[in-house]
C-alpha cells in the first residue's frame, strides 16, 4: 500500500485504496499457484473459479486492478479453505516441526566450544563441543574451477539431474537435483566465541553492508530480469558494478521499465542520501527490539506481540500482511501462517534472520532455532527454512572462522536434505561453480541457468531467492561488492537478496574500514525508519546494540515455542 510522499498532493494519489496482498480474489489465484507446488491436486477447484469468472494472480504486482463482485469474493475465500483441506505429498520432506526438521538434517551443526570470553557467559546444560576446525569440503579456487568428475567442475552434468525446461503452465517443475554426493557432509563446530571487541566491527560492517545491498536493489525491485539488464546497459553499467543512475539513460529504456515506487528520489546514486526506510531493514531493527525486550528465549507469541506494539501494518506485506491480519481476527500462532494465507513460502521470513545469526556468532544451530521461532508466525517448509538457512549462514560468517563457503555449508545444514529449498540452494552452488571464468560478466550465465529452472515461481518465493543468494556468494567467493552486483544483477527480489548477500558479506570483510567508501559513504551512518523511536539512528550504534545482544551458546527456548 502506498504511503503519500513528500511533496506528493492529494489528487496525484488513486481516488480508491486497493490494499494490497489481501484481497481475497487475488489470494486464491496465489493459493492455486501455491498447489501446484506443493503438489496438491487443485484442479477441480481451479475449474470451478475459472468458471465462475474468476482470474489467474497478478503476475507481479501485490493487487489487481479492480474488486471482485461479493459473490466471487464469497467464492475466494471458500474455494481458498477447501486448498488448505487438501493434503501434500511433499509433506514428509517438507516438515514444519522444529524436532521434524532436525531429523531431515543430517548434518545439523554440533555446538561451538565455550567461550572463555568475559562478557560472554556460556548457557548451562551443553555439552562442549571439538575444537575449532575448518569447515569440509573444497573451498573454489579463483574461476571455480574443481577436481574433474566433482559436482562443481565446469560441464559437469548430474546424470540424476532433469533438462533446465520452463514448467508447463499447468505443472510445477521438478528442481533440478545435482549429485547425491554433492550435499554437505557433517560440519564441524564453528570455532569459539569472538570477543566483544573483535564483534562490533564486524556487526556495524553487517548492518552497513546490508543497507548498501538493500539500496542497491531498491530502485529495480519488481522489474523483469531484462529491465534490469537494460537499465544498467543504457548508462555503462554493465556488468553491474556501481548504483543505478539516471544520468545518461535514455528517455525510450525509462519508459520502458520504470523504477520501482518512489526510489527514483532515494535510491539512485544522484539522490541517495542517508538510507531510506525499507522493510528489509526495519525488519531486522524489530528483531533487535525483539531480543531486547525477551531475551533469547523469545516464543513466536512475543514476536507478534511485538509486531502489534511496534510495526505499522501498511509497512508488512505478502506473508507478514496476511498473518497481521489474522491477528486482528483473533488467529493465534502458529494458525496465523497458514489461515488462507498463500504467501507462506515466500522470502519474507527469510529478511528476518540476520539479527539471529549477528548475535549467536559461530553458533549456526542456536540462531536457525531462534529464525525458526521467529519465522512460524509467518510462514511454513521452505519460507521457514528460508529464513533458518539465512540466519545459520550469518551466525556462521559472524564467528569469524570460515569463509563464504563454509557459511553456505554451515546454513544448508540446518535445511531438511529433500526439501526444495536445499535442493534449489545446491543448484545455485553447483551452477556458480561450474561457471569457467568467475568473473562478473560471466555471472550472467548462471542468472540465466537459474532463471531457466525456476522462472516458473513468483518472483517473490523464497526458492529462486535462495538459489541465487546462494549462487552470488559462491560466485563473488564472498567478497564485496562483487556478492551483492552478483544478486542484485540476478533480479528477482533485488533488494532483500542484495540486502542478505551486503550482511553476509560485510561480515566476512570484518570491518566497515574494509568496505569501500563507494558503498558505505552515501549511507550517512542514517537509517530512516518507523519502527519505534529509533528513526535516523546510526549503523554504529546499531551495531554496539547488537554486539551487546550475542550469546556464546544455545539458549534454551521456553517449553510454549509456539
Amino acid at each position: 500500500m502506498a504511503r503519500r510522499q513528500p511533496g506528493e498532493s492529494p489528487d496525484q494519489r488513486p481516488a480508491t485504496l486497493r490494499l494490497t496482498w489481501v484481497q481475497p480474489e487475488d489470494l486464491i489465484g496465489h493459493e492455486l499457484r501455491q498447489a501446484a507446488e506443493d503438489g496438491r491436486d487443485a484442479s477441480a477447484v481451479e475449474d470451478r473459479w475459472r468458471a465462475a469468472g474468476g482470474h489467474p494472480a497478478p503476475d507481479r504486482a501485490g493487487a489487481s486492478a479492480r474488486p471482485a463482485d461479493p459473490h466471487l469474493r464469497a467464492l475466494a475465500v471458500q474455494l481458498m479453505d477447501e486448498l488448505a483441506a487438501l493434503p501434500s505429498p511433499l509433506a514428509d520432506d517438507e516438515p514444519t516441526d522444529l524436532p521434524a526438521i532436525k531429523a531431515a538434517c543430517p548434518a545439523w551443526p554440533s555446538l561451538p566450544a565455550p567461550s572463555p570470553t568475559p562478557g560472554h557467559q556460556s548457557l548451562p546444560g551443553s555439552p562442549p563441543a571439538p575444537g575449532p576446525q575448518p569447515a569440509p569440503g573444497p573451498s573454489p579456487t579463483p574461476g571455480h574451477q574443481s577436481q574433474p568428475g566433482s559436482p562443481s567442475a565446469p560441464g559437469f552434468q548430474s546424470p540424476s539431474a532433469p533438462a533446465l525446461q520452463p514448467a508447463p503452465a499447468s505443472q510445477p517443475t521438478p528442481d533440478p537435483q545435482p549429485a547425491p554426493h554433492s550435499a554437505p557432509g557433517p560440519l564441524a563446530a564453528l570455532g569459539p566465541h569472538p570477543s566483544p571487541e573483535s564483534l562490533r566491527p564486524r556487526l556495524e560492517a553487517a548492518w552497513l553492508g546490508r543497507a548498501a545491498g538493500c539500496l542497491l536493489g531498491k530502485p529495480v525491485e519488481t522489474l523483469p530480469l531484462a529491465g534490469i539488464r537494460a537499465l544498467a546497459r543504457a548508462t555503462g553499467n554493465w556488468p553491474l558494478r556501481d548504483w543505478f543512475t539516471e544520468v545518461g539513460l535514455d528517455p525510450a529504456t525509462a519508459a520502458r521499465y520504470p523504477w520501482h515506487g518512489h526510489s527514483r528520489a532515494t535510491s539512485l546514486a544522484e539522490t541517495i542520501d542517508g538510507m531510506p526506510e525499507d522493510d528489509d531493514l526495519d525488519l531486522p531493527v524489530l528483531g533487535l527490539l525483539l531480543l531486547q525486550r525477551y531475551g533469547h528465549g523469545f516464543r513466536t507469541t512475543d514476536v507478534a506481540r511485538l509486531w502489534l506494539d511496534e510495526l505499522p501494518a501498511g509497512r508488512t506485506f505478502t506473508a507478514e500482511r496476511v498473518a497481521y491480519r489474522n491477528l486482528l481476527d483473533g488467529i493465534e500462532p502458529p494458525h496465523t501462517a497458514t489461515h488462507r494465507n498463500p504467501f507462506r513460502e515466500w522470502i519474507g521470513a527469510q529478511i528476518r534472520a540476520d539479527v539471529f545469526g549477528w548475535t549467536r556468532p559461530g553458533d549456526p544451530a542456536g540462531a536457525a532455532e531462534a529464525a525458526w521461532r521467529d519465522a512460524t508466525l509467518t510462514h511454513t517448509a521452505n519460507g521457514v527454512y528460508g529464513e533458518m538457512f539465512a540466519a545459520a549462514t550469518i551466525a556462521a560468517a559472524a564467528g569469524g572462522r570460515t569463509d563464504v563457503h563454509g557459511c553456505l555449508r554451515a546454513g544448508l545444514a540446518v535445511v531438511p536434505e529433500r526439501s526444495r529449498l536445499a535442493r534449489a540452494v545446491r543448484f545455485g552452488i553447483e551452477a556458480a561453480r561450474a561457471e569457467p571464468t568467475g568473473s562478473d560478466a560471466g555471472f550472467a550465465d548462471v542468472v540465466d541457468r537459474l532463471h531457466r529452472a525456476y522462472g516458473h515461481l513468483h518472483w517473490v518465493h523464497v526458492v529462486p531467492n535462495a538459489a541465487l543468494l546462494a549462487a552470488a556468494l559462491t560466485h563473488a567467493d564472498g567478497a564485496f561488492p562483487g556478492s551483492v552486483c552478483r544478486v542484485v544483477s540476478g533480479g528477482w527480489d533485488t533488494d532483500s537478496n542484495g540486502a542478505t548477500a551486503g550482511s553476509v558479506a560485510g561480515l566476512l570483510a570484518g570491518a566497515p574500514g574494509a568496505l569501500p567508501a563507494q558503498w558505505t559513504a552515501p549511507l550517512r551512518n542514517r537509517l530512516t525508519t518507523t519502527v519505534s523511536d529509533l528513526n535516523g539512528i546510526g549503523f554504529d550504534v546499531l551495531a554496539e546494540r547488537t554486539a551487546e545482544l550475542a550469546v556464546s551458546r544455545t539458549a534454551t527456548a521456553r517449553p510454549e515455542d509456539t
